[in-house]
């Protein structure tokens, strides 16, 4: 593997892809989050959603990625080969996974403290973002992070399509019979996934101060 690095067009080849894989698998997760965030808002607060919204994302999860990488551009007309597929594809497939998730993250915020904060006057939108949404991220943390790393390995199917990111270095490296690219693509994808995955305690910590003086004072 160091030999592989000794060559300054494969760093340069590495940095360009391992760039691309950041790009495709985090933007979808952002673009995700916000898209699960009202819809599993709308479960908890409709009752005869919950199973329409939930069953819905279940059957959609289970669509295979390259399937859906091939499906989206016949949809939409975009470019076989246009990043914008995976994209796509990655955000309906992080929002599938989170309507559940937040849905149980708001459904575990106290009800006394959902009752206070109406008695303070809050309407449904200002409460949601002040007070739910906030107590709601301990339990929505976990399922974030289960979503990056699912992201993460997904972007490597798209290079069977022709997209960029760390899976060109697998593709590559069988037809040019490299199993040191190989190797190198699988260890920095990993990588990839458990910095992304501190990086996003790091952020939880962050924003739930209270959490951790909750901690500290037990």
């Amino acid at each position: 593997m160091i030999d592989f690095f000794s060559s300054p067009s494969n760093r340069e080849m590495v940095l360009e892809q391992l760039g691309q894989h950041i790009y495709l698998s985090l933007l979808p997760l952002l673009l995700g989050v916000l898209a699960a965030l009202p819809l599993g808002r709308l479960a908890q607060q409709v009752r005869w959603l919950r199973g329409l919204l939930q069953g819905g994302a279940n059957i959609f999860y289970t669509i295979p990625s390259l399937a859906l990488f091939v499906i989206i551009p016949g949809l939409l007309g975009t470019p076989l080969l246009s990043s914008i597929n995976v994209i796509i594809a990655l955000t309906l497939y992080t929002a599938a996974l989170l309507v559940r998730p937040v849905r149980d993250a708001l459904d575990a915020v106290p009800a006394h403290i959902v009752t206070a904060a109406t008695a303070m006057g809050y309407r449904s939108g200002r409460r949601f973002l002040a007070v739910e949404l906030p107590l709601a991220v301990p339990v929505l943390a976990a399922a974030v992070r289960v979503a990056s790393v699912s992201n993460i390995s997904l972007v490597s199917v798209g290079a069977l399509v022709g997209i960029g990111g760390l899976g060109r270095l697998f593709t590559a490296g069988f037809q040019l019979d490299y199993p040191e690219q190989i190797i190198v693509g699988i260890v920095l994808t990993v990588l990839l996934a458990l910095v992304v995955d501190l990086l996003l305690v790091a952020l939880w910590r962050l924003l739930t101060p209270w959490a951790r003086a909750g901690v500290s004072g037990a």
